[in-house]
């Protein structure tokens, strides 16, 4: 599974260097929307991940649960506290982008180096 998610990556990094060629060679895509783009693609892959993460931990603790009932209450604190581990990845995952979307330090300068008008 791991393969694939790295194949994935890799594929939006290509696609990325694609775009951001398409824009040197007088395309009509511009850095921002290749930002806005990789935003939404990293917010999305995060979210899945977070979803995914929060489903095997739930589905692990109501398993635990079922075998052990008398140790519910341990598990059930272990789990929400994995959970909020988890969450917190994907609220660090979001601020990055908004980063990228409304406070990228480096928009500027890169924006005057490929030529585009600020």
């Amino acid at each position: 599974m791991w393969r694939k998610v790295g194949f994935l990556t890799a594929g939006l990094l290509s696609l990325a260097s694609l775009a951001m060629a398409a824009e040197g060679a007088g395309g009509n895509l511009s850095f921002f929307i290749t930002t806005v783009f990789a935003a939404g693609f990293g917010i999305a892959i995060a979210a899945f991940g977070g979803a995914f993460g929060q489903g095997m931990a739930v589905k692990s603790a109501v398993e635990g649960i079922a075998r052990n009932p008398e140790a519910s209450g341990k598990i059930t604190v272990t789990m929400l506290i994995g959970l909020a581990m988890i969450e917190s990845l994907v609220i660090y995952a979001l601020v990055i982008d908004l980063i990228l979307l409304y406070a990228y330090p480096m928009a500027k300068p890169i924006a005057k180096f490929l030529g585009l008008e600020v």
